[in-house]
């Protein structure tokens, strides 16, 4: 990157992509005295209904008003189904893109799980989040370039913007390396012979609230140096195309357009970083590696 390119640019565009404001509208979710999440206020009025699953306190305590579960669910498996039941009657109406996919319910990473909430449903109650992103890269005449993918028209979120070559949410019961591995397989056809040499090399934070949806994501970022030869191919039909682009032209298109799924956007700025294509001589150096963690890196 260009030493005249000014990285306070680049900055503005993320900012742009992530709306901070609103917190005020959300009210805390809280399960035995932490809280793990944050629903909005009008979204609340559809668990109402369920008195024998949601309770909604409001006895001044240290979190003030809040929604928390109704305390004969006591366990984890309880309190899943139990949920699990509130999320199948507000079907896709009010929850669109149900998958049947468990994403666990935590304060933070490595705390015990509360609950199991369905993937779709996550970011309607304010749930932390955690996902892997891989950075698949070759080195050609001694310059990298990023496999990059386009995403589907047919995906329900972002769709046919760019994205990485491999990138998933993490669910339940899977640890961060095996989900790269299987990611792998499906998003890119990557052999686990290759996928599982990807290196851990960090992560990154956001939050963004969108109408109802508070969505706290921790990505674990991962490295990964491909064979010149290797040319990916999508096997769950989530992407598109892939095409190989010199890591220069990668930041130049996160710079001056919005073609990169927003998160992707992070994740990539964490590699020129990384990469030494960031340099603390750029203008806006702390700011902009301050914005990668803004989140609840937790």
């Amino acid at each position: 990157m260009s030493h005249n390119k000014t990285l306070v640019l680049i900055f503005m565009v993320i900012s742009k992509k992530f709306n901070f404001d609103k917190q005020s509208e959300f009210l805390p979710f809280v399960i035995e005295g932490n809280v793990v999440g944050f629903i909005h206020n009008r979204f609340v009025e559809h668990l109402r209904g369920f008195s024998d699953v949601f309770v909604f306190p409001k006895d001044g305590g240290p979190f003030g008003d809040c929604v928390s579960l109704h305390p004969l669910l006591k366990t984890a498996d309880e309190r899943t189904s139990a949920v699990g039941y509130v999320i199948e009657h507000l079907g896709e109406e009010h929850i669109p893109g149900i998958r049947n996919e468990l994403y666990p319910v935590k304060s933070s990473f490595d705390k015990p799980i509360f609950f199991s909430l369905e993937r779709a449903a996550a970011p309607y109650f304010g749930i932390k989040a955690y996902g892997i992103h891989m950075s698949g890269y070759v080195e050609l005449d001694g310059e990298k370039h990023l496999w990059i993918a386009k995403r589907s028209h047919s995906k329900s979120t972002y769709p046919g913007m760019l994205d990485h070559l491999v990138a998933g949410g993490l669910p339940h019961g899977i640890d961060c390396q095996e989900n790269v591995v299987k990611e792998c397989e499906e998003e890119a056809g990557i052999p686990r012979s290759i996928s599982i040499k990807a290196k851990p090399v960090g992560a990154v934070s956001y939050m963004d609230i969108d109408g109802y949806r508070y969505k706290r994501d921790v990505l674990f970022c991962y490295d990964l140096i491909l064979p010149e030869s290797f040319v990916p191919k999508n096997e769950d039909g989530e992407v598109e195309s892939f095409k190989l682009i010199p890591v220069k032209q990668v930041a130049e298109v996160i710079r001056t357009t919005q073609f990169f799924k927003p998160n992707c956007a992070i994740v990539i700025i964490d590699f020129l970083f990384r990469h030494g294509y960031i340099s603390p001589e750029n203008h806006g150096y702390l700011n902009l590696l301050r914005s990668l963690r803004e989140g609840d890196c937790s």
